[in-house]
């Protein structure tokens, strides 16, 4: 591929169960020059998200589908290239919703501007941005956490869950994390400061959950629905609260999953709500002053897990879907001069 050209991954098919790299493909095209008002960037770092597999569906959803031959949707941080608009300059470093791809065109109200000296710009894709975000409020405005409480969550060893058992933390709850490793059981309790951590893989989750809960579970922050959530509901306590973030077990399943028995949430009088990080979009300077402050003075604590080229974008999103990322997802499409 010419670096004088725009590489571009692009929706190839809708996938049936598990996608594969069929479903995608891989073309160059010219590189746009930004009309009226407009700005070129170069994407750095792009975010790879269990959602987009939601997107990849003609099916009716919270989102707008992928369409068939467009670019593959996806945040990026990228570097202002050309710029038609006053407020950015060529040089600045942002944060947008370009896609799979090399460089993109935007509007100056779909950018943030960076500033590399706070904290690493990938970071705007994962703790400081929309996962940290949904761990922030899913937890604080669904789960309302009060010291002494005891908070669960899947795919702990994740871009959300891993903030989501912090910041739990914290507030001086105990905290159990669900994964799917012993390595990363060891990493959410060891470096992250979980109090216990279940391998779903290797431990029968009802016991593993009584052994771990001994006092129940007042907080569940779901990723993944499915058996987790349905052993869960077991061992919840009355007015527990249950945050819906994710539905991983059943983003590859062709057919709607049979549902787990939902009568403890009714005899506990439990409170499960689904939750968008796009309906915070107004409260971001909240999460970022807390955010800062917790980094700053060593209270998170944050993994990436980067696959660099954009043409392995469809290999690791799948791998993300199987639960091979140990971390946040990135793709690192081209060098980052904040690290030069």
């Amino acid at each position: 591929m010419s670096e004088s050209m725009n590489q571009q991954i692009l929706l190839k098919s809708y996938p049936t169960g598990e996608p594969k790299e069929s479903d995608f493909a891989l073309v160059e095209t010219a590189i746009p020059e930004p009309g009226e008002g407009e700005i070129l960037s170069s994407t750095i770092y792009l975010s790879l998200d269990p959602y987009m597999r939601g997107r990849m569906s003609d099916r009716e959803s919270y989102a707008t589908p992928a369409k068939l031959g467009e670019v593959m949707m996806g945040s990026n941080v990228s570097q202002v290239v050309k710029s038609n608009n006053p407020k950015f300059s060529a040089g600045d470093f942002v944060l947008g919703y370009g896609g799979w791809q090399d460089y993109a065109i935007a509007q100056g109200e779909t950018l943030r501007k960076l500033d590399p000296s706070q904290v690493p710009i990938s970071y705007a894709l994962g703790i400081t941005g929309m996962p940290g975000m949904t761990a922030y409020f899913a937890l604080l405005d669904i789960g309302k956490p009060k010291a002494g409480e005891t908070m669960v969550v899947s795919a702990g060893s994740g871009a959300v869950g891993a903030v989501v058992g912090q910041i739990a933390k914290i507030k001086d709850c105990r905290a159990v994390g669900i994964v799917g490793s012993d390595e990363k059981c060891d990493y959410v309790v060891n470096e992250l400061g979980f109090d216990a951590c279940i391998n779903r893989k290797t431990q029968d989750l009802n016991s593993a959950l009584k052994a771990a809960c001994p006092n129940g579970i007042d907080i569940y922050v779901d990723h993944t629905a499915g058996p987790i959530l349905e052993a869960v509901l077991q061992n919840i306590n009355l007015g527990a609260r249950i945050p819906l973030v994710g539905l991983i077990s059943q983003y590859n399943a062709e057919t709607p999953p049979p549902g787990p028995n939902l009568m403890p949430l009714l005899v506990k009088r439990a409170l499960i709500k689904g939750f968008l990080v796009g309906d915070y979009q107004q409260r971001h300077a909240e999460f970022m002053n807390d955010m800062s402050q917790w980094l700053q003075a060593g209270k998170l604590k944050y993994k990436e897990d980067i696959v660099k080229g954009l043409e392995n974008a469809p290999r690791a999103f799948i791998g993300l879907l199987q639960g091979e990322n140990f971390g946040k997802l990135i793709v690192q499409v081209s060098d980052d001069p904040t690290k030069k």
